[in-house]
């Protein structure tokens, strides 16, 4: 009996699904940070990593938390600080007097959702641990390699105000997050619903309210990762994408420009924000609503263009609007 093919259209419809009930899930705790959940969820998406950057207060943990909770995954928080060792973040080997042999002691990173808290506050050698569970979902330990699995997603916060005790994150990791979101100060209904919010003891401070309940079961994930390659992308839409990408290479205002690598991971979000939008083809819209969160942490401005005033975001506006937008 032959097997019958796929109904791309079904498939798809039930991404749309997974991916409106875990945002429906998350916005019911985190109130006044759509568009930071919409990139998150589109990042967890399309399997890549997420450095998110915001003042205190702006509900970065709790959005992570919330997400977690909601695709009824495991959760563990890191807090990085100057004194963090390798070992930390992994684990050790520990060895066992009462059976004289080692055994694993895995660290807070074997885990579905790691929180990375203000990562840029430890060194670079911690940091190079994190770096190798990230790009190969694995890590090493005396030289033996222990998978995470594909469920292991990271979502690292910075501050981007404090910068003394900090340690720069170096080029190969930041590219190593497929976005870098921004989430700010909530606008004056959400911020006031957050106010009625702690009134009626929903909200609390110095507690988080109650996390949702799983509204997905985790092998739904696994499903929508694997529809998107379902969602359409036209040839012209490429050659758009593609001279983005190029423009930033050549822009007097970039010191360097976006690699191959930031081609890929812009098309991998094109696709996941058309497939949660319900379509089974991606738009211009799609590159332009996703080349921000891509593009920002992977470009740097000339010392010449940051005296202007000039920022990666507005170069890359300026970027966007020279461009003809296929049709």
């Amino acid at each position: 009996m032959n097997e019958q093919p796929r109904d791309p259209g079904m498939e798809l419809s039930r991404l749309r699904e997974v991916a409106g009930a875990i945002r429906q899930a998350v916005r019911g705790v985190v109130v006044g940070q759509d568009t930071a959940v919409e990139e998150i969820l589109a990042a967890l998406l399309a399997g890549g990593h997420v450095l998110l950057e915001g003042v205190p207060g702006v509900a970065k943990t709790l959005t992570a938390r919330a997400l977690a909770a909601a695709l009824g995954l495991s959760f563990r928080r890191i807090q990085f600080t100057p004194d963090l060792m390798p070992a930390d973040v992994v684990g050790t080997n520990v060895f066992d007097l009462e059976q004289r042999r080692f055994h694993l002691q895995r660290g807070p990173v074997f885990t579905d959702v790691l929180l990375a808290d203000e990562i840029n506050r430890t060194p670079p050698k911690t940091q190079a641990a994190l770096l190798e569970a990230m790009a190969e979902r694995q890590v090493t330990i005396d030289g033996t390699s222990h998978p995470l699995g594909d469920r292991f997603f990271v979502i690292a916060t910075q501050n981007p105000l404090e910068h003394e005790g900090t340690y720069p994150l170096p080029e190969a990791q930041l590219d190593r997050f497929l976005v870098k979101v921004e989430i700010g100060y909530p606008d004056e209904p959400a911020e006031i619903d957050i106010m009625r919010r702690f009134l009626d003891g929903r909200v609390r401070l110095g507690s988080e309210p109650p996390l949702p309940d799983p509204v997905v079961a985790p092998e739904d994930l696994a499903a929508a990762r694997g529809a998107l390659a379902r969602v359409h992308v036209e040839d012209k839409l490429l050659g758009y994408l593609r001279a983005i990408v190029d423009a930033t290479r050549s822009s007097p205002r970039l010191a360097f420009g976006a690699s191959p690598r930031a081609g890929l991971a812009l098309l991998a979000l094109a696709r996941a924000v058309a497939a949660m939008d319900g379509r089974a083809f991606v738009v211009p819209d799609d590159i332009k609503r996703m080349a921000a969160p891509v593009l920002r942490h992977r470009l740097l401005v000339t010392p010449e263009a940051e005296l202007e005033g000039r920022t990666t975001e507005s170069v890359l506006s300026s970027i966007l609007e020279a461009i003809e937008v296929p049709r």
